[in-house]
C-alpha cells in the first residue's frame, strides 16, 4: 500500500509514498502494518496517531515513534493493511498482490512466465512477467492486452507476442 520515504520534522513523523491506485486509501485506517528492511519477513502492527495527505506523499505520526532518528530507522519500510481491512472489489477488479505468481500465457497458448509484480509507469501499471530463464517482459495492464484473468486457474491470458 505504501513505502516509508523519509522522516518528516523532528518529532518522529514519517513521509509515506502511497503505492495504491487511491493515494489516500491509507488515511482511512488507524492501524498500519510495517515490514522493515531489518526484519523483511515480519509485519508489525503500528497505531497511527494522525495522518494527512501532503502533495504526492502522506505524512503520518506513528505511536511510539517520537524522534527523527526513530522515524529515519523506518526509511524503506513497506506499509500494508490486513486483507480483511481492504474494501470489497467489484467484478473484474483485482488486488495486484493476488496476481503475483500467476502464470501468464498469450493467445497462442505460449507460456510467457509468471507475474513477478507490477511497475507503476504513470499512465497505467505494467505487468512484470518473468520466465524460468529470467527473461522479463513488461505488459501494459490495460484491456487491450489483458484478455482474461482466471483466478481459480491462477492464469492470466494476454494479447502479447512471445518474441516481444
Amino acid at each position: 500500500m505504501g513505502r516509508v520515504a523519509a522522516p518528516y520534522g523532528v518529532r518522529g513523523a514519517i513521509k509515506v509514498l502511497p503505492l495504491s491506485a487511491d493515494r489516500a486509501a491509507l488515511l482511512d485506517h488507524r492501524r498500519w502494518w510495517l515490514r522493515t528492511r531489518a526484519a523483511p519477513t515480519q509485519w508489525q502492527p503500528h497505531q497511527v496517531q494522525s495522518a494527512r495527505a501532503q502533495g504526492a506523499m502522506l505524512v503520518a505520526q506513528i505511536e511510539g515513534i517520537g524522534t527523527r532518528e526513530a522515524a529515519a530507522a523506518l526509511r524503506g519500510a513497506e506499509v500494508g493493511l490486513r486483507r480483511q481491512d481492504l474494501p470489497e472489489l467489484a467484478a473484474g477488479e483485482y488486488y495486484q498482490s493476488d496476481l503475483v505468481g500467476m502464470a501468464v500465457a498469450n493467445r497462442e497458448g505460449i507460456a510467457l512466465g509468471r507475474v513477478a509484480g507490477f511497475v507503476e509507469s504513470g499512465a497505467h501499471p505494467l505487468l512484470q512477467v518473468r520466465n524460468e530463464a529470467g527473461v522479463e517482459r513488461l505488459i501494459p495492464w490495460v484491456g487491450q492486452f489483458v484478455v482474461q484473468v482466471d483466478v481459480d486457474a491462477k492464469r492470466i491470458d494476454v494479447d502479447w507476442p512471445a518474441d516481444y
